[in-house]
């Protein structure tokens, strides 16, 4: 029989009411006391590392939960890490670069309505993501959440409310669970299983909307090592009469911030050479874009690179260079 951590973090699937609204409370004790079924899966041991509103959580907690797996990796078959809906798709993408190519399954699962509540998810969400971590075909960083499998780097929470909460963005679920887990793709992992234990997160995310002044640029300079930029449609910076945009791009630049070029489309990803707007920038300043990703996969991977290169040339480079499916 298999032997499964199951790593608690808070989230709204260890909630209970309080004074000023629904707030982390449940030990891991308790929360793996809702699920007695997963017993006839495998052996279950518990740890809580926090109890946090995933609102609260920062990338050096994922950090330190990835230190945590690299410790005890070797005794155990799999991890389950239970984590609020709001930030899992980021802790998902960051813990995906900081632990590659696992062959042990690493499995993010959480809930919209508390455990202890009648009409919870969390019961079954919690019991699929046992049942994939104990599985023989499993591996890898995954969110498991309303029947599905969902590769870390490709998924984003898409309803705050329904129990389908996430969805797996122009790549497709790696599986569903009904009953029993069934896969569509059987992900391959290569080599043996890499840490990282380095991040950086200075970095920040500036959504560009119509008429918005260029002088925020002038704040990021000082602050950050790394700006992804959420353009328009396929990618590009506006030009009011005036190159302020472009000038400012070039500051940070010269001031060796990072710029990474992203969309806030959800779909379909960003190719800055269609238009001028976008390709004029791209020749004069070799910007990577992010092309495919999620924004929660390139916040993740920005952080993980920036300690790994010296040039904006190093940079781009690991940038560009595919981890699993981040990139296609």
């Amino acid at each position: 029989m298999k032997h499964i951590l199951l790593i608690t973090t808070g989230g709204t699937i260890a909630s209970a009411d309080s004074e000023n609204g629904l707030a982390p409370a449940l030990t891991s004790e308790q929360l793996l006391r809702h699920v007695p079924e997963v017993s006839r899966l495998c052996r279950v041991s518990t740890v809580g590392l926090y109890n946090l509103d995933s609102t609260n959580m920062r990338p050096e907690y994922w950090l330190e939960i990835a230190r945590y797996i690299r410790k005890v990796y070797n005794d155990y078959d799999g991890f389950v890490i239970t984590h609020g809906t709001d930030t899992m798709a980021y802790a998902a993408a960051m813990l995906y670069y900081l632990i590659q190519d696992s062959k042990k399954p690493i499995v993010l699962t959480g809930a919209q309505i508390p455990i202890e509540k009648r009409d919870t998810d969390a019961r079954e969400n919690l019991t699929d993501a046992v049942m994939y971590a104990a599985d023989d075909g499993a591996c890898g960083v995954h969110i498991i959440f309303g029947d599905k499998i969902i590769a870390a780097t490709r998924a984003r929470k898409t309803r705050t409310k329904s129990f389908n909460a996430f969805s797996s963005i122009d790549y497709p679920e790696i599986g569903f669970i009904r009953g029993e887990v069934k896969y569509y793709i059987r992900e391959r992992v290569c080599g043996e299983v890499k840490f990282f234990d380095e991040i950086d997160s200075s970095v920040i995310v500036v959504k560009l909307i119509p008429g918005m002044s260029a002088e925020i640029f002038d704040f990021i300079a000082d602050k950050y090592h790394a700006v992804i930029i959420e353009s328009f449609g396929v990618g590009g910076l506006p030009y009011y009469d005036n190159d302020e945009f472009v000038q400012k791009i070039e500051k940070l630049i010269n001031k060796g911030v990072r710029i990474i070029m992203t969309t806030q489309v959800p779909h379909e990803g960003s190719d800055m050479g269609v238009y001028q707007v976008g390709l004029r920038i791209k020749q004069k300043y070799e910007i990577p874009e992010a092309y495919d990703m999620t924004t929660e996969a390139v916040v993740a991977k920005v952080m993980w690179a920036l300690p790994r290169s010296k040039s904006a040339g190093e940079f781009a480079k690991l940038f560009y260079t595919p981890v699993g499916n981040d990139i296609i």
